[in-house]
């Protein structure tokens, strides 16, 4: 798409309010004029952090997974190891204008797969980062491919981590993603993506 073709199709932010804003999310209601001049409101986005995602494969060629409830949908999933990259100014969400204040993403992913899981990887391919979901935020996923991971820890949880370790293998995944158990939509990406290198 060329710049003239964007420029005609984008809308411009006239106002803003910060419903909620803390260390956790900024959620915000926005109004927008539209290519047409006419504004519509409201439009409601929240920023949250930045996070990474590890399609992790040990050295039996099992896919490292974690069980864990989310409250979004009010269940026990399986997914992939993953986890927000950490901030130095103490926010959980993203600051635009000041990315500098997060960590590194592919040094986040190797944290979050050795405290998670306690396995470590020496062979990390990035495959993607890419919004976790434009319509209605702007933080990003990076994802990666770690493969040949071994066990090295025990694993390292945060206080409001409570997750289980399983291997899958890739027909298991499969299964999985099939019955609606891995429901994250960025981590099957992943698995997609990860085939066609892997």
């Amino acid at each position: 798409m060329d710049k003239t073709q964007i420029e005609s199709l984008e809308w411009e932010e006239v106002s803003t309010e910060h419903i909620v804003q803390d260390e956790w999310i900024d959620f915000r209601r926005s109004a927008y004029r539209f290519p047409d001049g006419t504004v519509f409101e409201p439009f409601y986005s929240y920023s949250r952090r930045d996070f990474a995602v590890i399609v992790a494969i040990d050295t039996e060629g099992k896919y490292l997974c974690v069980r864990q409830y989310r409250q979004g949908i009010k269940r026990v999933t399986t997914e992939f190891p993953a986890g927000g990259l950490e901030r130095s100014d103490g926010k959980e969400y993203r600051v635009e204008t000041d990315a500098s204040e997060a960590e590194d993403a592919l040094l986040c992913a190797k944290r979050e797969l050795r405290e998670e899981t306690g396995y470590e990887s020496e062979e990390w391919t990035h495959l993607i980062t890419i919004p976790s979901n434009a319509t209605i935020a702007d933080n990003y996923a990076y994802v990666y491919l770690a493969k040949n991971c071994r066990k090295t820890f025990d694993q390292d949880l945060d206080e409001t981590e409570f997750l289980n370790v399983c291997r899958l293998s890739e027909a298991e995944l499969k299964e999985e993603i099939e019955n609606g158990s891995f429901a994250q939509a960025i981590h099957v990406m992943g698995w997609l993506l990860a085939k066609q290198t892997h």
